[in-house]
């Protein structure tokens, strides 16, 4: 499962709450239980700190706020492994930008090489699609492995992964 239809629900309302800015977050998997954690984008504080070595604002990039790094990194002390990073294009498309691709690797290698990226576009601030990509070791690249629509069925939900399985799932609050 890459994500559940509450996790994909989720994910969607974020970014369009966050409109005009990119909204972030990771889902961490444990087992069988998943915790969804939105993050914060603190793009635009970095950009007004230092416009010339970021000049993007949060309308263009996204940043994890350093406080949920560490929350990440908490749980991943506890058994957790990040299975899914997840943010949205502002009044673009649902694509693996080369900034995307630049921020999911470490010199030629993937940082999470079996972590699915998820992109959401909002347009106008309202969600066109979102699709999801993973580190593909023979074509060296990410790849599209699963695409939805704002309006997607429970059942596109998992598109390639099989069925919800039931796992227990949490949203960690900010």
């Amino acid at each position: 499962m890459i994500v559940s239809p509450d996790e994909l629900s989720t994910i969607q309302h974020q970014a369009v709450e966050e409109y005009p800015d990119e909204s972030c977050g990771v889902i961490l998997v444990r087992g069988a239980e998943r915790r969804l954690l939105r993050c914060r984008n603190v793009q635009d504080e970095l950009h007004a700190r230092d416009p010339e070595r970021n000049p993007r604002t949060a309308r263009t990039a996204y940043h994890i706020d350093p406080q949920d790094l560490l929350r990440i990194g908490r749980l991943e002390s506890e058994g957790f492994g990040v299975a899914v990073i997840y943010h949205s294009h502002v009044d673009a498309g649902a694509y693996f930008s080369e900034t995307d691709r630049r921020q999911a690797l470490i010199g030629d290698d993937p940082a999470y090489p079996g972590t699915t990226y998820l992109v959401t576009a909002v347009i106008a601030g309202r969600v066109e699609a979102t699709t999801a990509f993973r580190w593909d070791p023979t074509r060296r690249d990410f790849p599209s492995v699963g695409s939805w629509a704002a309006e997607a069925a429970v059942s596109e939900a998992v598109r390639g992964e099989g069925r919800p399985s039931g796992a227990e799932r949490k949203e960690e609050p900010r």
